[in-house]
């Protein structure tokens, strides 16, 4: 069988951390399934992907930066695509189907904050899934989300049999481990001056609530004066890094921009807890990343976390600097309730395979090509 699939990424309206829990899973997709053939289609020049022998990449422009351009590559450029190489089925890893092709389709929405959170997004970009989303779902011969919450959503809200909506349940990366305490020290010692440390992962953007974390981390400074740190691991715009130049604890604050992949696993499993305020966030891989890693998390109660993360996590309203700052406190000065929620996720993260999802994946697209 010949599975063409939509690589195409717009990282403004995705999750974070999307794209490596995308290539992941086609990484054992493509792995576990060696006798059918994938074409992977991009709308710009890739780099740094490494292939299994039965993939063929193909980029076909232009870039997708605006709906008018998005409307015609998914309805133009990849019904051609899918003609040429004689696809049997495609699948669309961003909520898109193409409207103007026979070939049956696989669908995975991974985001709904244009149903939740729509202020999140450009006026534009909100305006483009409401408007074609139900379309989409009537056009896919099978659907798949990633979590259960985000599964009755689109049941109830499209009328859609919810036993027709498969989940695939982010997998983490191996690199993503606990550690021991001399070596917890030795990254203490590299990244926070030797001090034990809060941390924050994932971009500055309006839904990471960064400004909140930091008027929380002011007021547990204020409550425990204690010498933690709080590092906050990923790329900032210009108005945070603007707003942190400011900020009257700037010298207990690190930004630490440009990790590669080794290196925030090791500054993730040396944290004393996982602070992750925010607003909406369906996959939440930083999370998940710190899960395994034992290491205690603090939590949003936006969207579908609490139904994803369960016992695991501490939650908190992402409004509220103070009530963020409570539970920061609550997880310093109560190590059995730490441990309790380390035991928790162990537990959660046993739902999250990637082998399993990689299968889960599959099973939707041969439904879709055998409609």
């Amino acid at each position: 069988m010949i599975i063409a699939v939509n690589t195409r990424l717009n990282k403004e309206t995705q999750p974070e951390g999307y794209e490596e829990f995308l290539f992941s899973l086609l990484h054992h997709l493509t792995k576990n399934f060696p006798q059918h053939q994938f074409i992977y289609i991009f709308d710009t020049p890739f780099k740094n992907i490494l292939f299994q022998k039965n993939v063929t990449p193909v980029v076909a422009g232009p870039k997708a930066s605006s709906n008018l351009r998005l409307q015609y590559w998914f309805n133009y450029r990849i019904p051609a695509i899918l003609r040429k190489y004689n696809a049997d089925v495609f699948v669309s890893l961003e909520g898109i189907c193409s409207l103007r092709t026979k070939v049956p389709q696989c669908l995975l929405l991974s985001d709904l904050s244009f149903l939740n959170y729509p202020e999140l997004l450009k006026k534009s970009q909100a305006g483009f899934y409401r408007k074609f989303t139900s379309a989409f779902l009537a056009k896919a011969k099978s659907i798949a989300t990633v979590s259960a919450f985000s599964k009755s959503l689109l049941a109830s809200r499209y009328k859609i049999n919810a036993e027709e909506i498969a989940v695939i349940k982010p997998a983490i990366d191996a690199n993503f481990t606990p550690i021991d305490w001399e070596e917890k020290e030795l990254v203490k010692e590299k990244y926070a001056e030797g001090k034990a440390y809060f941390l924050f992962s994932g971009n500055s953007s309006q839904r990471s609530n960064l400004i909140n974390l930091l008027k929380a981390f002011t007021f547990f400074k204020k409550r425990q004066k204690s010498n933690m740190m709080l590092l906050i691991a990923g790329n900032a715009d210009e108005a945070f890094k603007k707003e942190l130049k400011t900020y009257k604890l700037r010298n207990e604050v690190k930004l630490l921009e440009g990790l590669d992949k080794a290196g925030l696993a090791k500054i993730t499993a040396a944290a004393y807890a996982m602070v992750y305020p925010v607003f909406y966030d369906d996959m939440a891989l930083a999370a998940l990343q710190a899960l395994q890693c034992n290491v205690p998390l603090v939590m949003s109660d936006s969207g579908s976390l609490p139904a994803v993360f369960g016992e695991a996590a501490l939650y908190v309203n992402p409004e509220s600097f103070e009530d963020i700052a409570q539970k920061m406190m609550l997880v310093f000065k109560d190590e059995d309730k730490a441990k309790e929620l380390v035991k928790a996720g162990n537990e959660l993260l046993l739902q999250h395979q990637p082998g399993k999802n990689a299968d889960l994946l599959m099973e939707c697209i041969l439904k879709a090509a055998n409609s």
